[in-house]
């Protein structure tokens, strides 16, 4: 296998919201985005997922395509972390996310709604919560506007991610 084959590609009507701070489903011309806000800690969950029988077990790339409903200066910190629901491995009445992983800071696009891309890498094992090749998962990705380095005013709206194998 390649190294960044595409494993997935998930977008907003994908999402199956957290029960409290959720990203808000919106629409920009006509494209479904999922808003998150600058002020307290929102996430979306994309879930019912299946590993790709193709998957060789190299950890994972998740690339948010993320574009700011109005900022153009400083930057966005977003976090992926995942939860395995393999054979007797998760009570789905709970939740067992793995220890989320930050992007680094990332500066966001000059003009609103122009799509830049966040990139958060997950090694294989803990991080993704010994997800494997056949297992089915969630992921869950969070922007953290109290990190140090999220300072974007404004919502900034996931407009895709896609998985790829690193």
């Amino acid at each position: 296998m390649a190294s960044l084959d595409l494993l997935a590609t998930l977008n907003p009507l994908s999402n199956t919201p957290p029960s409290a701070n959720f990203a808000t489903f919106d629409t920009r011309n006509s494209h479904a985005v999922l808003d998150f806000d600058d002020t307290t800690s929102e996430s979306c969950v994309f879930g019912n997922l299946v590993m790709p029988s193709n998957y060789a077990g190299g950890g994972l790339t998740i690339v948010l395509g993320i574009a700011m409903t109005s900022a153009i200066t400083n930057a966005v910190v977003f976090s992926a972390s995942m939860e395995l629901v393999g054979n007797s491995s998760q009570d789905i009445d709970a939740d067992g996310f793995a220890t989320a992983v930050n992007s680094s800071s990332i500066t966001v696009n000059g003009t609103t709604g122009n799509v830049f891309d966040v990139t958060i890498t997950l090694t294989d094992g803990a991080q993704m919560d010994s997800v494997a090749a056949g297992d089915r998962f969630r992921l869950k990705i969070a922007r953290l506007p109290a990190n140090v380095g999220d300072t974007a005013a404004g919502d900034a709206e996931l407009w895709a991610a896609r998985v790829r194998e690193t």
